[in-house]
């Protein structure tokens, strides 16, 4: 078994979990430069609403955003493939098929996971852009230059400083809620996934691929910030508009005013409702079907 594969004893832990009671899991898929713990809240408010959540790690990520920040080459060269591996591996354990959320790079991943089978349901929000996605708006451009800028990142991590992060991240709040989510979620993150969306186009064996004309598939909600600087609303919408000859259910939501901070942001709690009252909307369609 390689690296990518091996589960820690806190994602083995929660695997229990949600196998020993029997409740809807819920695997919520970090971005690049968050740590899981930026899915604490959410996961709070899924298990107070019934169901088992699991925030599982990016191979090789430490278990604390502290311990990412002392070690930023623990995470160098991990790429789309090896991640999504590796929550196969974690989702491949639970006795029920669980709802799969993605923010950023977790939403390309989350669609990929949908995409060949993983999953009753899922949520992309903010995804970055995969093969066949064609706009490349310069916010995007601009946000993803401390990787693209220099071609050896695609084999190290790389770490955003403060002016960075709140382009990227946190361009529509304060100033203090901006510094404060940066001291709280930031971490270094691999350059390669980054190099990987942003060619997608160029090869077609790319990892960062979806197949989106699985007709068998769940439900899939995509979720849009409007002000959202690293995937703007053009490369949401063209993800959307790549299902249009699924049969497969998959529906669009943009959120007013939002930046691509909004799963960590004060409003956070507005996303999470949405997805929760979406998800069970869909749920009671099924069972009435």
């Amino acid at each position: 078994m390689t690296n990518q594969y091996i589960i820690t004893a806190r994602e083995e832990a929660e695997i229990n979990e949600a196998n020993s009671y029997g409740r809807i899991p819920v695997v919520f898929v970090h971005g690049l430069w968050l740590h899981a713990s930026s899915w604490k809240r959410w996961a709070e408010y899924f298990r107070a609403a019934g169901f088992a959540p699991l925030t599982p790690g990016w191979p090789g990520d430490p278990e604390s955003v502290e311990a990412a920040r002392l070690d930023p080459g623990v995470v160098a060269g991990q790429g789309v493939q090896e991640t999504t591996d590796h929550f196969t591996a974690v989702i491949s354990q639970l006795k029920r098929q669980p709802l799969i959320i993605g923010h950023s790079l977790g939403g390309l991943i989350a669609q990929k996971l949908l995409g060949i089978g993983w999953g009753q349901a899922a949520v992309a929000i903010d995804p970055a852009p995969f093969r066949g996605v064609l706009p490349l708006p310069i916010s995007s451009i601009r946000a993803a230059l401390p990787v693209l800028g220099n071609p050896g990142n695609r084999k190290r991590a790389v770490v955003l400083t403060p002016a960075q992060f709140r382009y990227a991240f946190t361009s529509e709040l304060s100033q203090q809620e901006a510094a404060e989510l940066y001291r709280t979620f930031a971490i270094p993150a691999p350059g390669r996934p980054v190099f990987e969306a942003a060619t997608a186009n160029l090869f077609p064996g790319t990892a960062a691929s979806v197949n989106t004309r699985n007709n068998s598939r769940g439900p899939l909600l995509i979720i849009a910030g409007e002000k959202d600087h690293t995937v703007p609303v053009a490369i949401v919408r063209a993800e959307y508009r790549q299902y249009r000859t699924s049969r497969a259910i998959t529906e669009y939501r943009q959120f007013p005013g939002r930046g691509h901070s909004l799963t960590i942001d004060s409003g956070w709690r507005e996303i999470a409702t949405y997805v929760l009252e979406w998800f069970n909307q869909r749920r009671g369609e099924k069972a009435a079907a």
